[in-house]
């Protein structure tokens, strides 16, 4: 059907006007229509395209790990954009992102109260659960959160660490685990202790991943303060990061660009940590900062030695990576990585053996798996009793994605596992 405007003379002629020209009816509204669903079919094809990335089929929730892996990519990208054009620096930037999205108020419930407050000056979130009658005091765990040092039981006390990581100051290594340190110090005191109706003998020292590294650190520098009477009763590290020596071990090699830690990303947060130079990453990558002729080096490698503490089911058929020549500038410039506060993995074995009973989670699909692998069996040959739970399915950061949207069937399972252990042994 057409439309025509015209005039009409005598005689019955109809003279059409000068414009528009006859045309079919809803023309236009057609062509938008086509050209929003080429513009629609483009936006999907270039989202799919981001969003989409190769993983293992063994890993959990492939799909909803690749959309949450899409969001912290974007995060980080708009951060480093934001650093490369000198507005802010990108760490900053990302924890402006990440706590606009993720930090909640202290809203207490029937059942646990919580409460905002500091120790000692360092930011602290207790979460108090009413006593039991049979047991008037309380048992407590000190866990210190994930996020590359920058970023429970109903009837214990849990006291939630922040790392100092304001929106408007960077800190660096070692000033995280002087905050710890003072921090957990400070809820050791007697009268803090009776304070909250804590058990003295019931204490656990906790953290995930960055946290875990910073909880590793504060329990082997615990055992060796004779200046404090109450001690932690145990340990529990969630995917700890544990040593910056060698980024080629087998978990590294595997797991490159897993989210939610690629490789990449991991050696950037130790840079960053250390307050270092960026022209290192690449060479920390492919273990230059550890070569043969490093002679700083050379005293703790045995201690990392992936190749006799790895199971064979974890080796693989994975080389190690050790270079004969290298860059000795980056541990000069930067000794804090043969510091046993920033890789506890290094430490001692007169250390170890005074630490208390651990529990080690690690995660198939994570760089730093071979990290609390290793340790658990640095641990067990010191003669502590360690539980190492490995999760074929799980992938780094997992254990704090257990609500909607964000909830992933392994992170319910490393939840249930961790709180299952801490019920039965603290």
């Amino acid at each position: 059907m057409s439309s025509c405007r015209g005039e009409k003379l005598a005689g019955g002629l109809r003279v059409a006007s000068s414009f528009p020209l006859c045309q079919p009816a809803g023309e236009p509204s057609r062509g938008k229509m086509r050209s929003s669903c080429v513009l629609l079919t483009a936006l999907v094809a270039l989202a799919a395209y981001y969003v989409y990335i190769p993983l293992p089929g063994s890993v959990s929730d492939p799909w909803k790990l690749m959309l949450l892996d899409a969001t912290f990519r974007g995060a980080q990208q708009v951060s480093n954009l934001i650093h490369y054009l000198g507005l802010s620096h990108h760490l900053l930037a990302l924890n402006f992102i990440i706590v606009s999205f993720g930090k909640k108020s202290a809203w207490s419930s029937a059942r646990v109260k919580v409460t905002d407050t500091d120790f000692d000056g360092v930011e602290v979130r207790v979460f108090e659960g009413p006593p039991k009658p049979e047991e008037p005091l309380k048992r407590s765990v000190v866990y210190i959160h994930g996020g590359g040092w920058a970023l429970a039981s109903a009837n214990g006390l849990l006291l939630w660490l922040w790392e100092r990581r304001g929106p408007f100051i960077l800190v660096y290594f070692p000033e995280q685990i002087h905050d710890v340190v003072r921090a957990t110090k400070y809820f050791l005191k007697p009268e803090v202790l009776q304070k909250y109706m804590v058990d003295p003998g019931r204490i656990c020292i906790s953290g995930d991943s960055a946290g875990g590294n910073l909880a590793a650190a504060l329990g082997q520098q615990f055992t060796q303060d004779a200046s404090l009477k109450n001690k932690l009763k145990l340990q529990a590290l969630i995917y700890p990061v544990l040593q910056a020596l060698d980024f080629n071990t087998p978990s590294y090699q595997q797991n490159v660009n897993t989210p939610i830690l690629p490789r990449y990303v991991m050696v950037k947060y130790w840079v960053d940590y250390f307050k270092g130079n960026y022209d290192f990453v690449q060479a920390m990558i492919v273990n230059n900062h550890t070569s043969l002729d490093v002679e700083e080096a050379a005293a703790v490698r045995a201690r990392l030695n992936w190749t006799s503490l790895l199971p064979a089911s974890f080796t693989k058929n994975y080389k190690p990576v050790v270079q004969t020549t290298g860059n000795a500038r980056i541990v000069q410039e930067l000794p804090q990585l043969l510091d046993a506060r920033s890789a506890p993995l290094i430490a001692d074995q007169a250390v170890l053996q005074l630490l208390p009973k651990t529990y080690i989670l690690t995660c198939e699909h994570d760089v730093l798996r071979d990290d609390g692998i290793m340790y658990a069996k640095r641990l067990e040959s010191a003669g502590v009793e360690v539980t190492l739970d490995h999760f074929e399915d799980g992938f780094h950061g997992c254990m704090i994605f257990t609500s909607w949207p964000t909830n992933f069937s392994v992170g319910i399972r490393t939840r249930n596992s961790y709180i299952k252990w801490l019920d039965q042994n603290l």
